[in-house]
């Protein structure tokens, strides 16, 4: 089996796990190491043969075990038994419907069904009615539900880096090609969609790993749902057509119906040219969205990334295997950035620490030079904006993420007094900086916070700091929307990852579609610069 392969068995057999009520944890630590073996280089089918895979970061010895079970016979026993009692096709069906798992399962075994055509069978014989519990409402509730079932959107998004994954497995295993709001970085998707060259296609939909049912089905479109509920459609377009059917799959709905009717056209290129209109890439296919300028941000563009940890604080690994990994992605330079000691829940770094610190990051500068690892802190901004190190040592660093992590819920003008406090500050202490992760949003648990970003980008031009793309796939932060406002206020952006791993470099992918979603242009982003460029700033 290839990586992506057992990367797939992992994800379902996390999903079943989740549907069988499994602790969060192990649920999350198979969705993580599905993560990992997905962006893997190494073949990980030969690193569990030969008795190395724990040397992966995140495998343990259960997903071991299951590995192993996978490389040598194809499947995972568990995951039958699994699927016998988790009922996945009624589960998948009624999280689409907004039914918990539990209920759903007590649903199917009050009325002796286990499939979506039995229970739609039930539903219409009326015999919701004979089970406990349900009224008349919840009975026409769940009845109209089924109706509406191929049109229903789920209630919570998924993160991007799942959706894309989820739609790139669906779309190679048909043949297809990925789309919905997966394809245009969407930081939280709800339509998932894949438009495919054949009609066969549409009929191998349901025998993917990845599909527990079909709610709808014809001779151009299918609709089916995963475990957990998500809704993924299925377009069949002829070649001609093919450019047409993507546009239409992946663009926001309003953006489409503007440019209705739209001609059948071989590709996408050729169909705006059928239009009259500039090519538009994916991510800019809003309603909303300004035209793309020439230079509109490219993965390739990025030099380096200015926010990375390493094991001193939270980190999993060295300085130097952080450099090496970047300078094999062709980076120049990175900046160190570990956590200072007021963050608390994880540990972090003082004077001392730091002092020690650089001189790591000169030994590493020797065996990697010419390219370059910057010291940095990400330093926290503390209650009355100052901040977590002395000026001292903030003037000896060559980079500094100045970030709140405590206080979110501060309102709007105390919460933005302390941040651009700690922004002037910054400006006078060190060389350069940049906000990271500025309205501290995390995706499904925490909103953005109350912080006036009118007055931050103000004081970001006063000051010259940057403010981040946070590339974490929970919080691309700036969102598209306030990197847009950024960009339209003159305000410098900085992609970057967060990594907290090698591993985490890889969600550079991540924040550079969001800029591009923004229409952010290459010279907007600070660490598109060469070296030198980024050794001036602040002097």
């Amino acid at each position: 089996m290839d990586n992506a392969s057992l990367a797939e068995r992992l994800e379902a057999f996390a999903a079943l796990l989740d549907l069988s009520g499994s602790s969060y944890y192990t649920v999350r630590a198979y969705r993580r190491a599905a993560d990992l073996i997905r962006s893997t280089p190494a073949d990980v089918a030969a690193l569990v043969r030969s008795g190395h895979v724990r040397e992966l970061a995140g495998i343990g010895p259960g997903i071991e075990a299951r590995l192993h079970e996978l490389v040598t016979t194809g499947e995972l026993a568990e995951l039958r038994e699994l699927e016998a009692e988790a009922m996945p096709e009624l589960v998948g069906v009624g999280r689409l419907l907004g039914l918990s798992a539990k209920r759903i399962r007590e649903l199917g075994k009050a009325l002796g069904v286990r499939t979506l055509g039995e229970l739609r069978e039930a539903v219409d014989a009326g015999r919701l009615s004979e089970v406990r519990g349900v009224g008349p409402k919840t009975a026409e509730r769940i009845s109209a539900g089924l109706a509406e079932a191929a049109k229903a959107h789920p209630r919570r998004g998924m993160l991007l880096n799942r959706a894309d994954a989820l739609v790139r497995e669906v779309a190679d295993g048909l043949g297809g090609v990925p789309a919905g709001d997966p394809r245009r970085g969407c930081d939280l998707s709800t339509r998932f969609a894949v438009v495919v060259p054949s009609a066969a296609a549409l009929l191998a939909l349901e025998r993917l790993p990845q599909i527990v049912a079909v709610l709808e089905r014809d001779e151009r479109r299918a609709v089916a749902v995963t475990a957990e509920g998500h809704p993924i459609e299925v377009v069949y377009a002829p070649p001609e057509q093919l450019g047409s059917e993507l546009v239409r799959a992946t663009g926001a709905a309003e953006y489409v119906a503007a440019l209705e009717p739209l001609p059948d056209a071989a590709t996408e290129e050729e169909l705006y040219a059928r239009l009259g209109l500039a090519f538009r890439p994916p991510e800019l296919r809003e309603a909303d969205a300004a035209d793309p300028p020439p230079d509109l941000l490219r993965l390739e563009d990025v030099r380096g990334d200015l926010h990375l940890h390493s094991s001193a604080s939270d980190g999993k690994a060295s300085v130097l295997e952080m450099g090496q990994a970047a300078k094999e992605l062709g980076y120049e330079y990175i900046a160190i950035c570990d956590h200072t000691r007021a963050v608390r829940v994880v540990p972090g770094l003082d004077a001392d620490d730091l002092r020690r610190q650089g001189e790591e990051i000169a030994e590493a500068n020797e065996l990697l030079a010419p390219f370059v690892v910057l010291r940095g802190s990400e330093c926290d901004i503390l209650p009355d904006g100052s901040l977590d190190l002395p000026d001292d040592v903030l003037g000896e660093l060559d980079w500094v993420q100045i970030s709140l992590h405590a206080g979110q819920r501060w309102g709007r003008e105390a919460l933005t007094d302390r941040v651009v406090e700690a922004m002037r500050h910054a400006a006078t202490a060190t060389a350069a900086s940049c906000l990271s992760h500025p309205k501290g949003r995390i995706l499904n648990h925490r909103p953005e916070n109350a912080l006036d970003l009118g007055r931050v980008f103000e004081v970001a031009l006063e000051t010259g700091a940057a403010l981040e793309l946070n590339g974490l796939p929970d919080r691309l932060d700036l969102s598209s929307e306030h990197a847009r406002e950024a960009l339209v206020a003159g305000v410098k952006l900085v992609c970057s990852t967060d990594a907290h791993s090698v591993r985490g470099l890889g969600n550079m992918r991540l924040s550079v579609v969001t800029a591009r979603r923004a229409g952010a242009r290459r010279s907007d982003v600070l660490n598109t610069f060469p070296f030198d460029e980024i050794a001036r700033l602040g002097t």
